[in-house]
């Protein structure tokens, strides 16, 4: 019998004194307390814990206060949040208003690759190993990802016809070249360098750095894509058995949230969506997970560097007066509402809203946003306005956030269109030789430069002219191929046919670095990305052309033995490396000139757009999503 086991219990189990009544008692109330405690410690997915809790209790909340996000298990501890959450929610249900997409094109859809079965993920939230498995074996419901949906809803093959290969011989051959660059450089990346964050190609060596917190083969997460489209399933598969067994990311060192986000998240989000692989999209909720402590300030704009381990986040030492950087904060959304996507988890969508809300709020001079925000304030520091460095990606989330929610996010849009405006109006400028540029702007005084990141710009206008007003959508096409052509003026001006760092409109110079300390090329992939947008948009072979003069200058100059380097002086052909292969020259440059030489079905931008690291993410068709929830429900019952 039971009661042997309890002490102080006779045989029989009758008879017992009043203190062994008390004790007995005591026992079982304990036991019941406990029972009924241990309910609510479970993951959310568990089917008991939903008969105590009504429906409304177990979603997610909207908090208003630091004190409510502590509360809120789904939040980490100490996460500030504003009443722009509430709004969030809102804004997310309103993307369906879209007709859902045809479902004509079935087999054209799906003729890029195997179906693919469905892959889940449990809610994202602060939880053990032990929970997250224990969650993950209660079935998919509602709020779940589905691949195989995501994937219907699809307009073309992510991967094209044939591969996107181009039926013209010319082409295809430069393509190849393109892809013989991209072997040539990972093979010495993996021989030289495999698992460090970049390859030293003169030293045969790796770099790690400092920039991603003790997180490392950044060239292996930046690769995953451009490998995957270009055909590579060798170092493909190479490269995703190092993330499966190598990529640790409970690193502890500081780490700069951009590069991790648009590296990391952003290149694991996209391996996750062309492949299906689940084991991209679990470490990319995880390191997403990381990022958010970043968002502990007094106004929710995140800091630019947080350690991952302890959560720890501080701004840049060289930030004016302790501030965040416009290029940072304001280049998370595509990533972060991705990872709301993929989680079912809100949170990640909250933050990024927050921050739009506090800038539509915040008065802008002339219509600018400043590079440097007070993330305690809400202030800007000081007035110095750039499309190129400390200001360039933010603009270009703003159209790519309106894109890549199917056109549904009119925010976004008010906000690009009237910041390129006030860029119009108070930036963009003409050269006495007739060359057109982005200006910088401190405090109300021009200076006419002009940096290679700036050059991004061209791509940017000309995908968002189709969109504009109706009288100016012209406009902005031409205005995109002037500044294009501006930039393709500051390779051939120099003697290498690459472009500088930055160069100038003043003292007689046009798309030329007077300065030695802007003289120098990275690698960088800006004016390539520009090339590649516009043949898309306008199919002019001048674009393609201007890409093959970069690749042949990148041989001839960057080429070494042992990969591809940097040089630190454009304007002389006795180059002198730098010693570094950076892994956005294979996330980027490579992706983008192999594009550039493809057909227009490889990554089509009717299903793509690109964060700004080349990392292809798809279009979020909530009504064709919900359309096909709906049907698979329908079909089940």
């Amino acid at each position: 019998m039971v009661f042997r086991k309890l002490p102080g219990v006779s045989a029989s189990g009758m008879g017992l004194r009043l203190s062994q009544k008390f004790v007995f008692l005591l026992f079982l109330s304990g036991l019941v307390t406990l029972c009924f405690g241990a309910l609510f410690f479970l993951p959310d997915s568990v089917r008991l814990k939903r008969i105590f809790l009504s429906k409304t209790e177990t979603q997610p909340v909207t908090v208003g206060s630091e004190n409510d996000a502590r509360e809120h298990i789904k939040r980490p501890k100490d996460q500030s949040m504003t009443s722009a959450k509430g709004e969030t929610s809102t804004k997310l249900k309103s993307l369906n208003r879209k007709p859902s997409v045809s479902h004509e094109a079935t087999e054209e859809r799906m003729a890029g690759g195997k179906a693919q079965e469905d892959f889940t993920l449990p809610r994202a939230k602060t939880e053990s190993a032990s929970e997250k498995a224990t969650s993950s074996n209660h079935g998919a419901n509602s709020d779940t990802f589905s691949y195989k949906k995501f994937k219907w809803c699809l307009l073309k093959p992510p991967l094209g016809r044939d591969g996107g290969g181009p039926s013209d011989p010319k082409t295809n051959e430069r393509r190849e070249k393109v892809k013989e660059m991209m072997k040539f450089a990972w093979d010495n990346y993996k021989r030289y360098a495999w698992g460090k964050n970049e390859l030293r190609p003169l030293t045969r060596n790796g770099h790690i750095g400092n920039m991603f917190g003790g997180l490392r083969g950044a060239s292996i997460i930046d690769s995953l894509d451009t490998l995957f489209i270009m055909g590579l399933m060798e170092e493909y598969n190479d490269a995703k058995e190092w993330v499966k067994t190598n990529l640790d990311l409970n690193s502890n060192g500081e780490a700069s949230l951009f590069e991790v986000n648009i590296r990391y998240v952003g290149g694991l989000l996209s391996a996750y969506y062309l492949t299906g692989e689940e084991l991209f999209k679990n470490k990319a909720v995880e390191l997403g997970e990381k990022l958010l402590p970043a968002f502990n300030t007094p106004t929710g704009i995140p800091r630019g560097v947080i350690n991952l381990g302890s959560g720890t986040s501080w701004s840049w030492g060289w930030a004016s007066a302790g501030s965040s950087i416009l290029a940072e904060f304001g280049t998370l959304h595509l990533e972060f509402v991705h990872l709301t996507e993929l989680s079912s988890n809100p949170i990640y969508t909250e933050k990024v809203m927050n921050i739009r809300k506090l800038l539509n709020k915040i008065e802008k001079p002339h219509g600018l946003y400043p590079n440097f925000l007070s993330p305690v304030s809400g202030n800007w520091v000081q007035h110095h306005v750039s499309i190129g460095g400390l200001g360039d990606s933010f603009y270009e989330y703003l159209i790519k956030s309106y894109l890549m929610s199917d056109k549904t996010d009119d925010d976004a849009k008010k906000m690009y269109y009237n910041a390129l405006e006030a860029i119009e109006a108070n930036l963009v400028q003409k050269s006495p030789g007739g060359l057109t540029y982005m200006a910088e702007w401190r405090g109300g005084i021009l200076d006419h430069k002009m940096g290679h990141l700036a050059c991004f710009s061209g791509g940017m206008i000309g995908i968002g002219a189709d969109d504009g007003a109706p009288d100016k959508r012209q406009h902005y096409l031409d205005l995109a191929a002037e500044i294009t052509h501006t930039c393709h003026e500051s390779y051939v001006r120099s003697a290498t046919k690459l472009g500088p760092e930055a160069f100038r409109f003043d003292g007689g110079a046009e798309a030329t670095a007077t300065r030695l300390s802007d003289r120098y090329y990275i690698l960088r992939p800006e004016v390539i990305e520009s090339y590649m947008y516009m043949w898309r948009l306008t199919h002019d072979p001048k674009y393609r052309e201007w890409g093959w003069e970069a690749v042949e200058a990148l041989e001839e100059h960057c080429r070494v033995e042992s990969g591809f380097s940097g040089i630190r002086d454009v304007y002389t052909t006795t180059v002198s490396h730098d010693n570094m292969q950076q892994s956005f020259f294979l996330s980027e440059t490579l992706k983008y000139l192999y594009l550039l030489f493809s057909n227009d079905d490889l990554l089509p931008l009717e299903d793509w757009v690109f964060n700004t690291e080349a990392h292809p993410l798809p279009i979020i068709r909530k009504s064709c999503l919900q359309e096909e929830a709906t049907q698979d429900k329908t079909v089940s019952e």
